[in-house]
Formats: C-alpha cells, structure tokens, sequence
C-alpha cells in the first residue's frame, strides 16, 4: 500500500518506515509508526561493511564507557577552552 508524503508526516511516519495497524470497530483501522524492538539480533551485522577498522576491545569499552557517562563521541578530544 502507498499512503501520500503528507498523510505519512501527518502520522509521524517516515517514508519506509514499518507500519502497525489496528482494527476497529465499523470497518476502522489505525495506523502508527513500527516501535522499534531493541534487539540485540536486529542490531548484528547493521553496520558490517561500513569500514574496515576492527575496533579493540579497550576501544568497545572506552566507547561504552563514555556513553554510560553521557560523555558522547568517545575519541572527541576535551575541550580546552575555560
């Protein structure tokens, strides 16, 4: 099914964006944007062949690290401005 640009923005749905629908009663349906499930299996392999740096494991845990912090990007260098 196609649904217009407008239609879909009016959702909040993004062009190629997973829909669910709901039935209602009187022949009704509801459409809303997909939530993603947060797997870790639709996560694997979403980046594969994007570079080709294997990151280390002090890399994976300085990462995880920073973004347990809230710190961001964790190879940003600090900032030195007072």
């Amino acid at each position: 099914m196609t649904l217009r640009k407008d239609l879909l923005a009016h959702l909040g749905i993004q062009p190629g964006q997973r829909i669910d629908v709901e039935v209602l009663p009187g022949g009704r349906l509801e459409l809303h944007a997909e939530q993603a499930t947060g797997s870790i299996n639709g996560f694997i392999g979403l980046l594969a062949g994007r570079s080709s740096h294997c990151a280390s494991l002090e890399e994976l845990n300085q990462a995880a690290s920073a973004g347990w912090a809230g710190l961001g990007d964790a190879n940003a260098q600090p900032s030195t401005s007072p």
